[in-house]
This record gives C-alpha cells, sequence and structure tokens, in this order.
C-alpha cells in the first residue's frame, strides 16, 4: 500500500526540534477541518495515505477538532487502526487540551484536573498508549503557571506523552513556563502558533525569537491563512469556497478589495519563483530556519501533495522579502 521506506522519506526534508534530538517533517498534517464526523471518512483515509507516503511523518489534532469535538481524534483511531498500526514508530502523533471540551467546571482551559482527564480520554479515543506531542493548547491566566506545567510532566512521567508542548503562547509566558518545565525536567521541544504573511503575531509577541533564544522548536499553524493565501480567492469568493459553505473560521468580512488585490501582487511574486502562492507562503514561513515545521490543513490528497513541493524552494532574495512585506505589511 505505501513506498518503501527510503523513497518516502527522500521526498521529504527533517529539521530538529530546537536543540532537542526529534525530527519533524517541514510539513505536517493538521486535523483541525476535514477530519470530523460531517466529512469523507474515505477521503480522510486517502489523505493520510498520501501524506505518510510522501514522507508526513506527523499528524496534528486536539481533543476538541471536529465536529463534533473528539470526532478528529475518533476518525484517526479507525484509521491507525485499519491501516496504520503497523506504522506506529514512524509516526508523531500529537493532540491538545486548552479549550472547552466538555460542560463543567473541568472541561477548559488549564488546571492539572482538565489536562490529565482529557488526554485520558484522547487516547482512548485514538486507541492509543501514548502520544509523541501533548500540547497546553492555550495560556490560562486563572491557574498557576506550576499547576499546569506541572500537569504536563505528569503525561510524561506517566508514559502518555514521549514529548510537551506549548500553543497560543506568547514569549514572555513561555519564558516562564520553560523555566518550570526544565526544572521538572520535562523534554518540551515545540511552541504552535499562528504565521503567515499577514499574521505576524509570534514576531511582535516575542513568541519566535524567545524559542529560538531557548531552543525550542515552531510548528506553524494557519500557515495559508485559512485559505486566503493560495489562488482560491484571486478573484473573489467561490460559491463552493470555506466562505461560503462553513464561515465559522474564515468570515467573508475577512476578504476586502485590499486583501484580493494583496494576493493578487503576492500571486505575481511565486509566479516569478515558479511557485503557486500557496507553496511560496509555506516557503517563506520555513525561510529563517527559525521554524521547524508548517502545519497544512488538506480537503483533498492533491492539496497535500501541492503543499509539499513548498519544500523544494525555500530560499528567498532580499528583494524578494522587502517586496513581500512591502504588500502584506
Amino acid at each position: 500500500m505505501f513506498l518503501a521506506d527510503k523513497d518516502r522519506y527522500q521526498q521529504m526534508p527533517y529539521f530538529h526540534c530546537g536543540k532537542s534530538g526529534l525530527k519533524l517533517p517541514a510539513v505536517s498534517l493538521g486535523f483541525w477541518h476535514n477530519f470530523g464526523d460531517t466529512a469523507n471518512y474515505q477521503n480522510m483515509r486517502q489523505m493520510c495515505f498520501t501524506a505518510f507516503d510522501h514522507g508526513i511523518t506527523q499528524f496534528d489534532l486536539a481533543n476538541n477538532y471536529g465536529p463534533e469535538p473528539g470526532s478528529a481524534e475518533k476518525n484517526l483511531g479507525r484509521i491507525l487502526r485499519e491501516d496504520l498500526a503497523a506504522y506506529r514508530d514512524e509516526l508523531i502523533i500529537t493532540t491538545k487540551a486548552g479549550y472547552e471540551m466538555w460542560d463543567g467546571p473541568y472541561g477548559n482551559f488549564g488546571s492539572r484536573k482538565y489536562l490529565l482527564a482529557s488526554l485520558d480520554q484522547s487516547l482512548q479515543r485514538m486507541g492509543l498508549d501514548y502520544v509523541d506531542i501533548f500540547y497546553h493548547h492555550r495560556m490560562d491566566p486563572e491557574t498557576p503557571l506550576e499547576e499546569t506545567m506541572g500537569a504536563l510532566a505528569q503525561a510524561v512521567t506517566s508514559g502518555k506523552a514521549l514529548y510537551v508542548g506549548l500553543s497560543n503562547y506568547d514569549g514572555p509566558t513561555l519564558r516562564k513556563a520553560e523555566a518550570v518545565l526544565r526544572d521538572l525536567k520535562v523534554p518540551f521541544v515545540i511552541n504552535q502558533n499562528a504565521y503567515n504573511i499577514f499574521n505576524r503575531t509570534i514576531e511582535r509577541n516575542g513568541l519566535k525569537e524567545t524559542a529560538v533564544e531557548l531552543g525550542k522548536g515552531i510548528i506553524a499553524f494557519c500557515p495559508l491563512d485559512q485559505g486566503i493565501l493560495t489562488d482560491r480567492y484571486l478573484h473573489g469568493i467561490p460559491a463552493d469556497s470555506r466562505i461560503k459553505t462553513d464561515g465559522r473560521f474564515l468570515k467573508e468580512s475577512s476578504l476586502t478589495e485590499q486583501r484580493i488585490r494583496q494576493i493578487g501582487q503576492l500571486n505575481e511574486i511565486a509566479q516569478e519563483r515558479g511557485q503557486t502562492l500557496a507553496q511560496m507562503a509555506l516557503a517563506w514561513i520555513l525561510r529563517d530556519g527559525k521554524v521547524t515545521s508548517v502545519l497544512i490543513g488538506a480537503s483533498k490528497p492533491e492539496q497535500i501533495l501541492d503543499d509539499i513541493r513548498a519544500t523544494e524552494n525555500i530560499m528567498f532574495s532580499e528583494e524578494e522579502l522587502q517586496k513581500i512585506d512591502q504588500i502584506a505589511l
């Protein structure tokens, strides 16, 4: 069913996750969209097969990915059980807890009670004994940082996670959390944050440079800004687009005339580089070696193959970078 190992892994560059020994593929597959109960199961399978067959070894989930919450983990669990069980040691499976997952006071944010209960539920849904990386999904100003980091430490010492990560943290909070985790001797290796040509938050809030300083990896989600940084919206909003058919995360108000003009200008630079706009947007994130992996979403296998080609050219001239900044900022 799959390519020989040597063929699979020659198609993808792998980068160390900060200063750790863990390597991640330059492109990873996210399960935020298109893996819930409303998606086609056979298409999910084919996307997983295509990704793995072309060197994408990391599948990224969270407890609440769906819809319904938990359904993405259930569907991956079925795919693992039926098709990929023999390849478990060649896969990086990650999940998170931090957003609302169940009603009541114990199903949200960053308490020890919530994080450890959620991890147990995630493992049960996926049919796994452990995940490779367990993330706290967002900062919680009402729970002591020591408690949240202690729960991540417990996840590792119990054998239910190999490494831990932080998602949606800023630079100052990352620094405090890293100090606690270092004292606890926890293998904290990665930060997951939104990052793309239009969204430079991690540059402004100190996360990117702090992570590099501390020797931690970064994985960027929303690298294509929910699909805006593709050729999908060059000429307006198609009737079958996510904006029209879903609208939960990407709003029609986001695609202003100015934004359409910007993506048109960026597309011209991409064409000059011999790339699609999506490929250039992914390559831009990987350009300086500070981001370990880009986390793509896909609705069909062909999109995965197109995105992987971004790794063929991640070098940018200073002139190209300046033009991109002039357009986007």
